[in-house]
């Protein structure tokens, strides 16, 4: 087997960080193995090259596996397969994803899938931590899009002082443990649970987990070099008309700034001005017609509707109270009795107790 790249970093006690590449899943747009002490994960990216047709969106799929090899086992009892993915690997499956997704390109709609495989395990190294970093390398050093690298760390606090990606043996003596995803500039996503600790303690541990996440970000842009600097490949998955998206910004982008800065929790509370507005539809062509539509319709709605209840929810149950009003109750109760009707008949039919059936019911 040939020799791949290998490149490693300190995590600042002692212990270090290795990433190779080169030598497994070679057909892959991008793949790396990172070791930790025994423990070793194979993360791999594959994108196709066009998107599909009518897709708006990123089909971005991350799966992280634990398989019972990665410990020198395999599944007991009747199956001798591994079964569908735990609620832990499902977990930190959306860890991964929920730190990736943000960094793709707007316009990149091809089928992305990244796999991070445990093919090898340590009980003294917590993987999950690593998961984000090893898949933001993989699609660094590969030719997908990709407005990275990004990376993700443990960081908890034991016996008062933050450690990045402690020992399992020593978290269960923290009282502060969060994972925290972030690139160079910015933290993406934080996850965790604490101790009653105060706020500026919580926002300490972020810097201090982002300093080490800068530090995997410059790690990862070295290796990419090592490995060659793959420059990302061309696409055009949207055809866009720059001319109207500028003339929708222009016309739309104030007025939705200024809706947002009003910080009006209230969605469906009625703005002032509704006659105003009718009457200028009116002046402008659309008919005193739409104008007294528009300003019944305003009344109706500000006199009988109840505050916080949505429009078609009133007007539903507007409909509901007259057609209730028309008919009576008993048209309405008929078919929920005629079920119970039947539940009772088909429960007590089989043993002979209902009314006329057996003589000695009846006497009862």
């Amino acid at each position: 087997m040939s020799k791949g790249i290998v490149k490693e970093f300190n995590l600042g006690d002692g212990r270090t960080i290795s990433v190779e590449t080169g030598r497994l899943a070679k057909q892959a747009d991008g793949s790396v193995v990172v070791r930790c002490g025994n423990a070793m994960l194979l993360a791999t990216v594959v994108s196709s090259k066009e998107a599909k047709e009518g897709i708006d969106f990123l089909p971005l799929s991350v799966d992280y596996q634990e398989k019972f090899s990665a410990v020198g086992r395999y599944p007991g009892g009747f199956l001798k397969r591994e079964t569908r993915m735990s609620e832990y690997e499902i977990l930190t499956s959306r860890l991964v994803d929920r730190a990736l997704r943000p960094m793709f390109p707007d316009d990149y709609h091809s089928d992305t899938q990244v796999i991070i495989t445990l093919i090898s395990g340590d009980i003294n190294v917590e993987t999950d931590a690593m998961a984000g970093f090893a898949a933001s390398c993989a699609i660094t050093i590969s030719d997908i899009p990709f407005n990275g690298p990004i990376s993700e760390v443990r960081v908890a606090r034991i016996d008062g002082s933050f450690v990045i990606n402690p020992p399992t043996k020593d978290i269960e003596r923290a009282d502060m443990d969060m994972i925290v995803a972030g690139n160079h500039d910015s933290i993406l996503m934080v996850e965790g649970e604490m101790k009653e600790v105060s706020e500026m303690e919580m926002l300490d541990a972020i810097r201090f987990a982002h300093e080490a996440i800068k530090i995997q970000c410059q790690f990862q842009i070295e290796f990419r070099e090592m490995c060659g600097n793959k420059p990302k490949r061309e696409y055009s998955h949207e055809t866009n008309d720059e001319v109207l998206n500028a003339q929708v910004a222009a016309f739309c982008y104030d007025k939705a700034y200024a809706i947002a800065r009003s910080a009006n929790p209230d969605k469906h509370a009625i703005k002032p001005g509704v006659a105003a507005r009718a009457a200028a539809a009116a002046g402008a062509g659309r008919g005193q017609r739409f104008g007294a539509l528009v300003v019944v319709a305003e009344q109706a709605g500000a006199g009988n509707r109840a505050p916080g209840v949505p429009p078609q929810r009133q007007q539903q149950q507007q409909r509901v109270e007259a057609h209730r009003a028309q008919k009576p109750k008993e048209v309405f109760e008929h078919k929920r009795g005629r079920v119970r009707w039947w539940w009772a008949r088909s429960r007590f039919r089989s043993s002979g107790c209902v009314r006329g059936k057996n003589p000695a019911n009846n006497a009862r």
